[in-house]
């Protein structure tokens, strides 16, 4: 195809070119991370395909041979020197690589599109090249979400229940008794005193290096910048929390029998509350899953690489039942919270678990 020598067309060469680069650049930073960061073929394979296809697309507009070269001008570009203030900032590692190469290559071939039109050319196969980097670039940050971990103990804390230290204290001794997870738990309190309380334990646990997840409430999770939320059965479907709380979130799910586990895990649950396992002196249960569910969970090999925690009436007197099925998690309330010694409360409840893990005895059958 014979292009004029006229400017208007030596811009839109220079625009090709100039955005060509950035895709092509932008595509092969996503598809390392994908290789070297995830070690994931598939994506690897789907990001290398996409450069090929860029450039089958530009060699299907039948530009003179080196156009775009020759029309190419990086000292006179006035962009080139324009920063913002964003732009050297990849402090989050991994992922900040695969949003900013993704967000500025799909940009680069909105701009081919429509350079491509303006030259009496399909735009097609670029838009069809932005709609997959879409795909990948979701599936890149989903993977590079991070994992739950296996905590060995959550504190669940409930302001009621402190009744020997006020909640700072209490999750200060908590960390300092080895738990690595606090929920904030506050079923009647308003949303607006819900969030004067967990703003500041957020923080503070956070600061003690302690995972932080929020019972029920999505937006104080939101709003606190918590590491997740806990639901209920009864509470907002774990596809919605998502939505509202992103990938790097964590959601974990209240599950009373096998069935309602193998659901949560599927819905894209991260952890798993299993219970009650014994009576609570918190809390109304008429009905208790036992040891059994914990077993159950345990010996399903697809379940089990999901975290768990088992969940109500645990303390340090009856924690070794538990350990001796190699439960590898719980989460305490009044254990702790209502404690003299919160600190040491921890520490038999996690010596209790550690002793148990890593043994050769098999656990127990349901």
């Amino acid at each position: 195809m014979s292009i004029p020598n006229h400017p208007e067309n030596t811009a839109i060469l220079r625009m090709i070119d100039a955005n060509l680069n950035r895709a092509s650049e932008g595509l092969r930073m996503i598809e390392d991370c994908a290789r070297f960061g995830l070690n994931d073929p598939a994506l690897s394979e789907q990001c290398k395909t996409a450069r090929h296809q860029l450039r089958v697309g530009i060699a299907n507009l039948q530009l003179p041979s080196d156009s775009l070269i020759v029309s190419r001008d990086t000292m006179g570009d006035v962009g080139v020197k324009i920063k913002t203030t964003t732009e050297g900032n990849r402090s989050d590692g991994i992922r900040d690589l695969v949003d900013a190469a993704a967000k500025r290559s799909t940009e680069a071939l909105r701009v081919i599109e429509e350079c491509a039109k303006a030259i009496r050319h399909s735009g097609a196969p670029f838009e069809s090249i932005r709609y997959q980097l879409y795909t990948i670039h979701r599936e890149l940050i989903l993977s590079l979400a991070p994992t739950c971990p296996q905590w060995t103990l959550c504190v669940l804390i409930t302001q009621s229940l402190c009744v020997h230290y006020d909640p700072s204290e209490i999750v200060k001794r908590a960390a300092q008794g080895g738990a690595q997870c606090i929920q904030i738990r506050e079923k009647t309190m308003p949303d607006s005193q819900m969030l004067d309380l967990a703003g500041p334990l957020t923080d503070l646990a956070q600061s003690y290096g302690l995972d932080v997840m929020i019972n029920d409430r999505v937006q104080i999770a939101q709003l606190v910048n918590a590491d997740g939320v806990h639901l209920g059965q009864d509470d907002l479907p774990i596809s919605d929390a998502r939505k509202l709380l992103g990938p790097r979130a964590w959601i974990g799910r209240t599950c009373p029998t096998i069935d309602d586990a193998r659901v949560a895990i599927a819905e894209g649950a991260d952890t798993c509350g299993l219970g009650p396992v014994f009576p609570s002196t918190t809390k109304s249960k008429p009905t208790l899953a036992g040891l059994d569910l914990v077993t159950q969970y345990l010996n399903d090999e697809q379940m089990n690489q999901t975290p768990m925690l088992a969940i109500s009436g645990i303390n340090p007197q009856n924690i070794n039942q538990l350990a001796q099925i190699q439960c590898p998690g719980v989460a305490v309330s009044s254990a702790v919270c209502s404690s003299e010694n919160p600190k040491q409360a921890c520490e038999l409840i996690i010596d209790a678990i550690s002793r148990y893990q890593g043994s050769n005895e098999p656990t127990l059958p349901v």
